[in-house]
């Protein structure tokens, strides 16, 4: 399924390594690129999130209006969404976009004897080995296993700080939602990243100190920016007639 993506990023790797010499450098280099080419889709998530929480109490208000009819309640939502152009999953995609990258790059790393035949697979003296795993290494004494143990251990920190940088933006149940959420993924990321190859948390680690980075020079920067112009939208655009009290007026009185 992967195979196509695997030989793209293949490609990719071997002109890097063309130049860089290093593989631990090549997979840096491509994590520049691809972070690069996703700016504009960051920047565009950033606005919706930016968006998402300015409208957060509409949406909830309709939710609640409509909590005993979920189809109403989804027709509702879904005219929400279109009035005001919103895309409740355009957060998402650079995430979604860099998954298979992740997938693939761990596919190249696990089979890369099949590739370069004869290569030294490593970043330096500082990893060793990239096809080598935190898991496989602990068992050699903790002076061999230590650099992919801090690899391990970034790969976890590197996935809690954006989260909990992001729940400043939430307030209420909501901020302590994420913070509980970002927890519980940092130790999943532990376990998952007990099994991966070097050279995947590497490249993980570089593009999450890349966002932390990003956030904190220029994405909170554009979610203030978007939310203000979102606000100033709202508070300018006609003021809607609460659909309750319409129906309410509809309703014949009794007579009594």
């Amino acid at each position: 399924m992967w195979d196509w993506i695997v030989n793209i990023l293949f490609q990719i790797l071997k002109l890097i390594q063309g130049f860089a010499v290093d593989w631990g450098l090549s997979i840096i280099i491509l994590v520049v690129i691809i972070r690069l080419l996703l700016t504009p889709l960051m920047v565009k998530s950033s606005k919706s999130t930016a968006r998402m929480q300015v409208l957060q109490p509409k949406m909830m208000e309709i939710q609640e209006r409509y909590a005993d009819d979920p189809q109403r309640q989804a027709e509702e939502m879904q005219k929400f969404y279109s009035e005001n152009k919103f895309n409740p999953f355009g957060g998402c995609l650079p995430l979604l976009i860099q998954m298979p990258i992740l997938f693939a790059l761990f596919t190249l790393l696990r089979n890369l004897p099949q590739y370069f035949s004869g290569e030294n697979f490593s970043f330096y003296n500082i990893l060793p080995d990239l096809q080598a795993t935190p898991a496989g290494t602990f068992g050699e004494g903790l002076a061999v296993s230590a650099p992919y143990l801090i690899a391990l251990i970034l790969f976890a920190v590197l996935t809690l700080i954006p989260q909990l940088w992001m729940s400043r933006n939430q307030t209420g149940q909501q901020a302590s939602t994420m913070r509980m959420t970002a927890v519980v993924m940092t130790v999943m990321m532990l376990w998952v990243g007990w099994g991966l190859p070097a050279g995947v948390l590497l490249y993980y680690d570089v593009s999450s100190a890349w966002q932390v980075v990003q956030q904190l020079f220029v994405t909170q920067r554009v979610i203030d920016k978007a939310k203000a112009e979102e606000e100033e939208r709202m508070a300018n655009a006609p003021i809607e007639v609460d659909v309750v009290r319409r129906e309410r007026k509809q309703r014949p009185h009794k007579k009594k």
